[in-house]
């Protein structure tokens, strides 16, 4: 029996899936042999990693003066890194959490992932701090314990302690999330699997049965999981801004920083979403679980968050003209036609004109768009966060003091590498569980799925063998265009 379904909604399942399709396409990939195309991306990801490691210890061994700081710019590519990787780790629980909370179907799609991508985010950006600290081993000082050493507590007014407690909180709760989410997976991994593979899959499925029970606690636990994130989502990178909005350096000291880093987190996180989704859909045939429904989605909320940040942008310029205080207005003044007004230009480029082709819906739908446009994103947010930072400590109120700032080689490797160990971890994990949640699939196949959706007429059966034909000459497949023709 076909499900009662606004003919306006395009199916997020296609392929006209049965349960167990949907278990085979999700579960097979983990149970073979990895393709080339993937020791291809894991040989490279893995050689940047050890860059990374290579340069992390040439830092402890020569000290941070083996980096460009000076006394001038005392944060570079170290905090920019920090927070553009904080950044990216938004969106997992923005799609997990409060999209959850709204009931949207087409977060099933994309919401294990993202989840990942956050946890592995997050411990990229960790590593940032610890090594900025210069003597890697007293990182214990960050972490309040039992006063026993007196006057060397913590410094609770510092935000920089607020980010050890917002940070170590955001992901804590992102990995119970995600493991949550697991948790029916792995049971039916272990269901399929034999050998040391079923008694570890059994382990993690904690005796995981699909009573009505475990499903009527598997979903309690979920909602309050996502209760809890959510406020983690606006906390974390508000608290993330306070690391400059409390301070009284010109072009930081505003209240404007904590909504406007919250929306370019968002923007950020759903833009590197967006290239992991579109490599994964490629790499692991996940067309027909990863639909054009889900990447138009998403890019809706690229250009909304896009347009936001775009506001904040302009009304920084309006509030330092307005304010009439002359070290404000040359703070922003530096920025534009300053020494690194290559990167302010590439900020506003990236991430306030280019979103803006996503009003049209043709190039929503196209992948190719999409991808070089999550990439141009991410880049306009890295640079956002060096304008921030580099561009405002360069040139205080002492003019002998200006100075220029040029990453040495031991930075840029830190930071290419980080990349690559990212993309380690995101390699590994599609090895060992389903990238798309396959409980959360099948919840949603007879609402969503395009055999259940009205009309069940010759219609339906026409896109499917059309799609069917499109995947197999390896051309993109419109259902949106194919249902509006039907009509």
């Amino acid at each position: 029996m076909s499900a009662t379904v606004s003919p306006l909604r395009e199916p997020l399942v296609q392929g006209s899936k049965s349960y167990h399709d949907i278990t085979e396409d999700l579960i097979s990939p983990t149970e073979r042999a990895p393709g080339k195309e993937w020791f291809i991306i894991f040989g490279i990801s893995a050689l940047l990693a050890g860059v990374m490691v290579f340069c992390i210890i040439w830092t402890i061994w020569h000290g941070i003066g083996t980096w460009d700081l000076n006394r001038t710019i005392g944060w570079g590519w170290d905090i920019t890194n920090f927070v553009w990787w904080i950044g990216i780790g938004h969106a997992g629980t923005l799609i997990s959490a409060i999209l959850l909370l709204f009931r949207q179907k087409w977060r099933t799609g994309v919401n294990r992932a993202a989840e990942a991508m956050t946890i592995f985010a997050v411990m990229c950006a960790g590593l940032y701090p610890l090594i900025h600290m210069g003597r890697i081993w007293l990182a214990i000082f960050i972490f309040p314990y039992p006063n026993t050493r007196g006057s060397l507590w913590p410094n609770f007014n510092s935000p920089l302690l607020w980010d050890v407690f917002a940070i170590s909180t955001y992901f804590t709760v992102s990995v119970l999330f995600w493991y949550t989410g697991l948790v029916p997976d792995f049971a039916t991994m272990r269901d399929r699997a034999s050998g040391i593979r079923k008694r570890v899959y059994g382990f993690l499925s904690f005796g995981w049965t699909g009573s009505a029970k475990h499903w009527q606690r598997w979903e309690a636990l979920s909602l309050v999981l996502a209760g809890l994130a959510t406020p983690l989502v606006l906390s974390v990178h508000t608290i993330v801004s306070f690391d400059f909005a409390t301070s009284v350096i010109p072009g930081w000291h505003t209240t404007i920083f904590p909504p406007y880093f919250v929306a370019g987190a968002v923007f950020s996180g759903f833009a590197m979403v967006q290239t992991l989704m579109l490599i994964t859909r490629r790499l692991l045939n996940l067309q027909e679980y990863i639909t054009i429904g889900h990447i138009e989605s998403m890019n809706k909320v690229i250009l909304v968050t896009g347009t936001i940040v775009g506001v904040a942008y302009l009304t920084e310029l309006f509030i330092a003209w307005y304010s009439g205080y002359i070290y404000e207005q040359f703070a922003f003044f530096n920025r534009a036609v300053g020494p690194y007004y290559w990167s302010y230009f590439g900020m506003m480029f990236c991430n306030v004109i280019s979103p803006q082709l996503f009003w049209s819906e043709r190039l929503r739908r196209n992948i190719w768009v999409t991808f070089f446009m999550s990439i141009f994103i991410n880049i306009g947010m890295w640079f956002e966060r060096f304008v921030i930072i580099a561009t405002t400590l360069a040139r205080d109120y002492l003019p002998s003091s200006w100075s220029y700032y040029v990453p040495t080689w031991v930075e840029i490797g830190i930071f290419i590498g980080s990349i690559g160990f990212f993309g380690v971890l995101y390699l590994l994990f599609t090895r060992v569980a389903p990238v798309v949640a396959v409980a959360e699939i099948k919840s949603i196949l007879k609402s969503s799925g395009d055999q259940y959706l009205e009309p069940n007429s010759k219609h339906h059966h026409d896109v499917v063998s059309d799609y069917h034909t499109a995947v197999a000459e390896g051309k993109v497949y419109d259902t949106h265009h194919a249902h509006s023709e039907s009509h």
